[in-house]
């Protein structure tokens, strides 16, 4: 683009036609779930800018993809609802104003889990009512796990440069495991989370979804310099929120590291994903860096704790949105009756039981919260990470993200194979998945998780490691590992 030999609009319909090849038809991975109709002549705006000699930042002119519970005029936000197909948000959220200051083009938005995978205990990871099923694009028969499945297979297929996704626990790390991605769940409050359709005050964060750490990094610095917009976590954090995390990237940041490789977290590794994960501690090592074997003292035991709190926060969280952004449904018991009414497009697989469950609980000053709350922050993080860290004198956790790819069943829903990132997720720390290998050609990442506010550090040492593996391989689009 600096030199002129290529152009926004050139680059942006380029991934539209990518989209229509990939996404509807060929392997039909439906990860996209709506366009802009305004993305090309964003684009040529962007042109006539770099034309006038006015370059906003490494993002300018550049293609990005955001998951469906963002508000991004003129399209929908529905967070894969039928409830929500026709509430258009009126304004931006901060983050996706932030992306059109910096310059980016917004290409469209991604399907997920419907309610970000907040909806039943028997659900399918990539499935919404409004989307359908996205499709994982190592083995179209596998999951992309959730809730930012779109997202995930979207940057992936290289249908956009970048993606947004959104976690409370897991929602971008598993898809950017499962579709060989670097995911990064920042520190709760470094990126606002007004405009985004909620499940936890406590947990929720966007992030960025990319194919490499540093455009996970150069993506972040616009995303956690958006405007808190009334976020109080995003306000209680402005000091946190100007760094460079791409300048602080260093090939050699696992040089003097000392890592904590986790055990016992419940991971049902795969033979492959064994040896991988030992080619990736040798290399680190052979790198400088110190890898001890620890074990997390709370492993698992805020989990009933957490449950509590999300129930909780989504009931309150939810509603606020609906009401605040004018949604076609006003409160939790509007969408359950909706779902009832509808329950032959919404409900043909599994039900509603997280929703129900959630509306019969009580206000956020109910004491049963409130100690939940306080339950699940400690036991996740000041007797979880940072006991560990301080005791081992860490510089950051590691271990295996989750297993490969399960099968998409629709009827007993996600086999899921365990995870190694609920630990940050609870605590509100970060976290990160950087790809580390394969088994049977299904990606397997490692996570990288740290105490609050050292994101920095931990993209750092994640794009040490990457440099030194380059384990990431595109997809091929099977249709099946099956014999």
């Amino acid at each position: 683009m600096a030199g002129g030999e290529l152009t926004s609009a050139r680059l942006t319909q380029a991934y539209l036609d990518r989209i229509a090849a990939l996404d509807d038809a060929g392997p039909q991975l439906n990860a996209v779930i709506e366009l802009n109709p305004n993305a090309l002549s964003e684009a040529r705006a962007r042109d006539e800018e770099r034309k006038a000699g006015r370059v906003r930042g490494p993002l300018h002119g550049i293609a990005v993809l955001i998951k469906d519970n963002i508000d991004a005029v003129p399209m929908v936000n529905s967070a894969g609802s039928l409830a929500l197909a026709a509430h258009r948000p009126k304004q931006d959220a901060p983050l996706v104003a932030a992306l059109r200051d910096a310059g980016a083009v917004i290409l469209g938005k991604t399907n997920l889990s419907e309610w970000a995978n907040f909806r039943s205990d028997r659900s399918i990871s990539g499935w919404s009512g409004r989307g359908g099923l996205t499709r994982n694009p190592y083995a179209l028969d596998r999951s992309a796990c959730g809730s930012s499945s779109g997202t995930g297979a979207a940057i992936a297929a290289s249908l956009a440069a970048v993606g947004v996704g959104t976690e409370t626990d897991g929602s971008i790390l598993c898809p950017a495991a499962m579709n060989g991605l670097v995911g990064f769940k920042p520190s709760v409050g470094l990126v606002s989370r007004a405009g985004i359709i909620p499940i936890s005050h406590s947990q929720d964060t966007a992030g960025p979804m990319a194919r490499s750490v540093a455009d996970a990094a150069q993506l972040l610095n616009v995303l956690a310099a958006a405007e808190a917009g009334g976020d109080a976590a995003a306000q209680a954090a402005a000091g946190k929120r100007a760094q460079d995390f791409a300048a602080a990237l260093d090939a050699d940041a696992l040089h003097g590291a000392r890592l904590g490789l986790l055990r016992d977290t419940g991971v049902k590794t795969h033979p492959d994903q064994d040896a991988a994960l030992q080619r990736a501690l040798k290399s680190m090592r052979d790198a400088g860096a110190t890898v001890v074997e620890v074990r997390m003292p709370t492993e698992g035991k805020w989990n009933a704790a957490e449950f509590q709190v999300l129930l909780y926060e989504f009931k309150d969280g939810l509603q606020r949105y609906l009401q605040d952004s004018d949604a076609p449904v006003k409160s939790l018991d509007e969408l359950i009756a909706f779902n009832r009414a509808n329950a032959a497009r919404e409900m043909p697989f599994f039900g509603q039981e997280l929703l129900e469950q959630a509306a019969r609980k009580g206000p956020l000053t109910d004491p049963a919260y409130r100690k939940a709350a306080a339950q699940a922050r400690q036991l996740a993080g000041a007797q979880g990470i940072d006991a560990l860290m301080k005791k081992h004198k860490l510089d950051a956790l590691i271990a295996p993200a989750t297993a490969p790819a399960f099968m998409v069943d629709p009827v007993n829903g996600d086999q899921f194979g365990g995870s190694s990132w609920g630990a940050a997720a609870v605590a509100g720390y970060p976290s990160l998945t950087v790809p580390m290998g394969e088994a049977h050609g299904l990606p397997v990442g490692l996570v990288f998780m740290a105490r609050r506010w050292d994101d920095a550090k931990l993209l750092s040492l994640g794009y040490a490691f990457e440099q030194l593996t380059q384990a990431r391989t595109a997809p091929k689009y099977r249709v099946t590992l099956s014999p």
